[in-house]
């Protein structure tokens, strides 16, 4: 099979705790060439333990030996960088956010349209197979009309001085931008595309710039409305990162697939379609109720695999840019409604 070369700009953090190891490193199509951090001797260090190149600098990792690259740096850093690499005619696999703004963002995928190489945000949780799973049962109507989605996912984030996710010129924003991004790309690929937004922002617990805590109201094109709430001041025990899809005719509920993890527990409750009406709304537990179990997958390593393929295909794939581009502008919506108090179209 043909192998991708790849190579990491921000080998620590994400990139060191996941994407390398269990992504890049495992996947059938892609082979870890180089990796570059600012922290020097810890890249080097990382770098003799997975026996790859340690870059000098960006220049020098870009280089000839190397096809893609994946970007796991700060928030603030990505535009450039994303820009560097794109000129150097390599393809971008990019952390969510794509850029700081919906302008960043545009530019970004210009330029990647424009130099003929493929640009992907990094939403590895599109992989999880629950929620592949989910997807599929609501392609085959199996929840009829949707009519309310939520998505949470909520941790402890205690501040931490220079930490660059509590800076709002380094972040962009806090818990709405760091988690909320996963969980409304998740429920734009399992619901539709969101039309308006309203948005509430707080800073309930902690003192850090950005917000520790946020609640988006969606409404989807479809009619659907949909909740996504996100906390950087819940104990991690405390919250259970639930995603709730609701339809006409049942639901699909879940906790613990939203995350880094491979798997947690979903349950689907599905309606009869030729039951009558109960005035009694009796609502047995047992009834209707369907365990989705599909076999685990590792989401990075299926995220970068199915990069590479999109590279080796000469196609746009599943984590084509316009997904971070429609992320970005979901985002900046929220965000001004928090400011404005308004309802926002998402432009």
């Amino acid at each position: 099979m043909k192998r991708v070369k790849w190579a990491v700009w921000g080998s620590c953090g994400i990139a060191r705790r996941r994407t390398i190891p269990e992504g890049i490193k495992k996947a059938s199509n892609a082979r870890l060439k180089a990796i570059y951090d600012v922290a020097d001797d810890a890249n080097r260090a990382l770098a003799a333990e997975l026996k790859v190149r340690p870059a000098a600098s960006a220049a020098d990792l870009l280089g000839k030996d190397v096809q893609a690259v994946y970007i796991a740096t700060p928030a603030y850093l990505h535009y450039e960088q994303v820009l560097t690499c794109i000129q150097a005619g390599k393809h971008v696999l990019c952390e969510k956010p794509l850029g700081m703004d919906n302008r960043q963002a545009e530019e970004m995928v210009a330029a990647a349209r424009g130099k003929g190489v493929q640009l992907g945000c990094a939403f590895m949780m599109r992989f999880q197979s629950q929620h592949q799973a989910a997807l599929q049962m609501i392609r085959e109507g199996k929840l009829g009309k949707l009519t309310y989605a939520r998505a949470q996912l909520s941790c402890w984030y205690p501040p931490m001085a220079g930490n660059w996710r509590q800076s709002l010129t380094q972040g962009g924003g806090g818990s709405l931008i760091d988690m909320g991004g996963h969980c409304i790309d998740l429920l734009e690929m399992l619901v539709g595309e969101i039309a308006k937004v309203s948005c509430f922002t707080t800073h309930a617990v902690h003192p850090y710039e950005t917000e520790d805590s946020a609640v988006a109201t969606l409404y989807f094109r479809n009619g659907a409305i949909g909740t996504v709430d996100t906390f950087f001041n819940i104990p991690d025990v405390a919250s259970k990162n639930a995603l709730e899809l609701y339809g006409s005719g049942g639901s699909i509920l879940a906790t613990g697939t939203i995350g880094q993890g491979k798997v947690g527990k979903m349950t689907a409750f599905l309606s009869d379609p030729n039951a009558a009406y109960d005035a009694q709304q009796a609502r047995s537990a047992a009834k209707g109720l369907v365990a989705i179990k599909p076999k685990p997958v590792n989401m990075y390593r299926a995220e970068i695999e199915a990069f590479s393929q999109t590279i080796l295909d000469g196609r746009p794939g599943p984590l084509d840019a316009v997904i971070g581009l429609r992320s970005q502008k979901i985002l900046s919506a929220c965000y001004q409604s928090a400011r404005s108090g308004q309802v926002v179209d998402v432009l």
